[in-house]
């Protein structure tokens, strides 16, 4: 582990995929998420229990979902200047992952999502504001244009900057975070369902479809890992 100025490194949304010992794990818009089938409320609790008492857990805690079925748990940095993953988030995620497969409890990536709504802005600053309050949020480190839920359970807010008016289409769309290589199967999903894709400029990293009335959305991932012929 390397240390800057004190602290753990940080580190992007690649380098977390291709550590060893993740593979439980996908970076979605909000952290580094798991999601782990329990079958019942008594296993995850026993399951939350375990992780609570890892020795690394300290003030790095996770956050965590616990539901009859089963338990989601979100890894991320939140400060003043920082909203991100660290090295320290490597090896957390391994000691998780490891609790689980003690307790028998199988993890499925292809489960795990966030979801973040944008809005398009002219005069960003005033709109921020009137949803900064409306909501109860709060500024995301180092940004005046992300707002998240302080108590980080609902959905953050993302406000894109307008040039110009544009009354032609919808000026607030959904962003859902899908793992890496679950993209494309959600795509298809909602093509299949009556959606057409509007943009796929920017894939493989975002897609930009629309409903039968031309409502849009985004398919937005996070730092998938570099094939393997790219890897030294």
């Amino acid at each position: 582990m390397t240390y800057v100025e004190g602290q753990m490194e940080r580190i992007r949304p690649q380098q977390f995929h291709e550590a060893v010992g993740v593979e439980d794990w996908r970076v979605v818009g909000e952290g580094a998420c798991a999601y782990f089938r329990t079958g019942s409320f008594a296993v995850g609790a026993r399951f939350v229990q375990a992780i609570s008492e890892m020795p690394l857990v300290g003030d790095d805690h996770p956050d965590i979902d616990v539901r009859q079925e089963g338990v989601i748990v979100r890894l991320i940095t939140v400060t003043d200047d920082y909203y991100g993953l660290t090295e320290r988030h490597v090896e957390l995620a391994r000691q998780i992952s490891e609790v689980a497969q003690t307790l028998d409890i199988p993890a499925d990536p292809s489960a795990v999502q966030t979801v973040q709504v944008t809005v398009d802005a002219l005069t960003g600053s005033d709109v921020v504001a009137f949803w900064r309050a409306l909501l109860g949020y709060q500024d995301r480190a180092n940004s005046g244009e992300d707002l998240i839920d302080p108590r980080r359970r609902g959905a953050a807010f993302y406000f894109q900057q307008m040039d110009a008016p544009r009354p032609q289409r919808n000026r607030v769309h959904v962003d859902v975070w899908v793992p890496y290589d679950q993209a494309e199967a959600r795509i298809a999903a909602a093509l299949a369902a009556g959606g057409r894709l509007v943009n796929d400029a920017d894939a493989p990293s975002n897609w930009v479809l629309a409903d039968p009335e031309g409502n849009e959305a985004c398919i937005g991932v996070a730092g998938p890992p570099a094939p393997a012929t790219d890897r030294p």
